[in-house]
């Protein structure tokens, strides 16, 4: 008998089948896991965490044809779980989260070579062997079926009976998952987030919960008026891909600046003004909702791609209906992080995408900084009486930062890490392709305003390696101290307003920067983003279940958990509000949005 053949007839008198590979990929994948990526399942949660994996192995087993199948399906599966989150906790600071799921098809696009065929070929095995190795055709099929339609139905109807047990027994650190995950283990915690995502999914609010938020947030502001007439200008907004100043890398010796000279003068002059952006080292779609809506991002999703289904008065759209043309440039797949619809939704008339420009000066995939420029700039209507709104979004810098031959290395460092390398060469040339369009700019448009900012942190390295190795960061966002939360998320900002120069903006929440934009144009009608001015005494930065003040004295309060503090109740409750509004305005009826004349 051969050994195919040994599984099919003995598949049913093989009950212990699931004990036997729950146990082995287990150990293996932990192994991987500790050894590979530094990411320790603590041991008080491998019991319950492995029991309910053995669950889930039997209910697989009971549906399952063959044995042979069912053990691939079974190390699949628990290679997502026992691997994928270590990987991702590396490369992001947490594990994956349910809204992970839709942003699966861009990370499709963005990854190539051995990365993409690896990826592709786990998803295409692992959708393949589900429709061919279930079946309904025995007893204990219909078993299974039964377990895992009580599991589904409890999760969608009911996810408090999972959600709340776990929360009492084991507890919950929201602004911590890293912490969850090695606490409750990869299998109960990806069953309890999942149950979670369906119990505090966002909804459209009701329109008496919208509009108390809303007169909540206007009681909260300061009455400024303004007396200057809207003087229309070009405004030209530039998204620097994962730009930011790696001389910040105290311990790290750099043989040249990888800033430009011009670059920080100008910077200097701005009195070094920080952008404190929504997310790390990915994800640049939210730092791109929040420039253009001036609403924060709080949830661990991408906003262009689930919560921004309305068409909403944005910065592109209130210009656009003041006479504006609005484009914007990123010389990337179109349908990436879902751009097309978001751009049109948020009011862009014109996306000049990857098939638009001449593909000239690629670093791998990703078209270098100066052509990008170079192309905007000549296919830009800068004089034909018709004032633009220009938003570019540059593509160059992306991990693993690619040189081509004519950017070659300048830079060497007395670092360890890899990534620090790389990125400091990078900025190297981001920094001095982006002082060259400056003064291009600034000679065809020199009323214009200019604002620039980093997107995000680079990555550099697996557990903040770049980081920790300089004492900047730790290697576990559970032990950042206030100061590393502030600037794990703070990146370079130039604001040029036209021939005034530099603007001193200080430390400024990237939501704020439309309105900013808008008080330089003397734009007073009201609109969205009036929302979101915070309180006078401080700046208030939302992140994913947490958000911390900066006050006006330079103090950083961090408000992770109850209970709070009473400066953070105060802007909990400007958060709260703020959260209601957003939902009403991007997902609901929009009862908030402003009436204009």
């Amino acid at each position: 008998m051969t050994y195919q053949n040994f599984f099919r007839a003995n598949f049913r008198n093989l009950p212990l089948l699931p004990l036997y590979s729950t146990t082995f990929f287990y150990a293996l994948y932990y192994f991987i896991s500790v050894f590979q990526f530094d990411v320790q399942i603590e041991m008080e949660a491998i019991p319950l965490d492995y029991f309910v994996q053995l669950v889930f192995a039997y209910i697989l087993y009971a549906l399952s044809r063959r044995a042979w199948s069912f053990i691939i399906l079974h190390a699949l599966m628990m290679g997502i779980l026992y691997v994928g989150n270590p990987i991702k906790i590396a490369f992001f600071g947490g594990p994956i989260m349910p809204d992970d799921i839709f942003a699966l098809r861009s990370l499709l696009l963005i990854l190539s070579g051995w990365q993409f065929i690896a990826l592709a070929l786990v998803l295409a095995s692992l959708v393949s062997l589900i429709f061919f190795n279930l079946t309904v055709r025995h007893w204990q099929n219909y078993i299974g079926g039964v377990f895992a339609s009580l599991l589904t139905l409890t999760m969608l109807y009911q996810p408090n009976l999972i959600v709340n047990p776990i929360d009492t027994y084991i507890g919950t650190m929201p602004w911590n998952q890293r912490a969850n995950y090695v606490w409750q283990g990869a299998t109960m915690f990806t069953l309890v987030e999942s149950a979670r995502y369906f119990l505090v999914a966002d909804t459209a609010p009701d329109i008496d919960d919208a509009r108390e938020a809303a007169e909540k947030l206007h009681s909260l502001q300061a009455k400024k008026n303004t007396f200057e007439e809207f003087t229309p200008r070009n405004v030209h907004l530039i998204l620097l891909e994962s730009f930011w100043d790696a001389n910040q890398l105290k311990k790290v010796k750099f043989s040249k600046n990888p800033l430009a000279d011009d670059f920080r003068k100008l910077w200097k002059s701005a009195d070094n003004s920080t952008a404190v952006v929504p997310v790390f080292a990915g994800m640049t779609a939210n730092s791109e909702f929040e420039v253009l809506c001036g609403f924060p991002v709080m949830k661990d999703t991408v906003k262009f791609e689930r919560q921004l289904t309305n068409a909403v008065p944005c910065l592109p759209r209130l210009l656009a209906d003041n006479g504006y043309k609005t484009i914007a440039s990123h010389p990337n797949t179109p349908v990436f992080w879902n751009r097309v619809n978001a751009y049109n939704r948020v009011g862009f008339q014109t996306y000049w995408s990857e098939k638009d420009f001449v593909l000239d000066d690629l670093n791998r995939e990703f078209l270098g900084d100066s052509s990008l420029y170079r192309q905007v700039l000549e296919k830009l209507p800068l004089n034909d009486g018709q004032p633009v709104l220009d938003y570019i979004v540059t593509y160059f810098g992306h991990w693993d930062y690619p040189l081509n031959e004519n950017r070659p290395v300048q830079i060497t460092s007395n670092s360890q890490v890899e990534e620090v390398n790389g990125y400091a060469n990078t900025t190297y040339y981001k920094s001095r392709e982006f002082m060259d369009f400056v003064k291009a700019l600034q000679k065809r448009d020199p009323d214009g305003i200019i604002v620039a900012f980093g997107d995000h942190l680079p990555f550099l390295g697996e557990n903040f390696a770049g980081y920790a190795e300089s004492g900047v960061l730790a290697n576990n966002r559970g032990e950042f101290s206030d100061a590393m939360f502030q600037f794990h998320v703070s990146t370079p900002l130039i604001v040029i307003d036209g021939k005034r120069g530099a603007v001193k903006t200080g430390r400024l929440p990237l939501y704020q920067v439309p309105k900013l934009i808008l008080n330089l144009l003397h734009f007073s009608e009201p609109t969205i983003m009036d929302y979101t001015i915070p309180p006078d005494d401080r700046r208030i930065r939302p992140l994913v279940n947490f958000h911390f003040d900066e006050f006006k004295d330079g103090r950083i309060s961090v408000c992770k958990a109850p209970p709070y503090s009473q400066e953070c109740e105060q802007s909990l409750e400007w958060v709260n509000a703020v959260k209601i509004v957003s939902n009403d305005l991007f997902i609901g009826k929009q009862v908030t949005r402003p009436v204009t004349n």
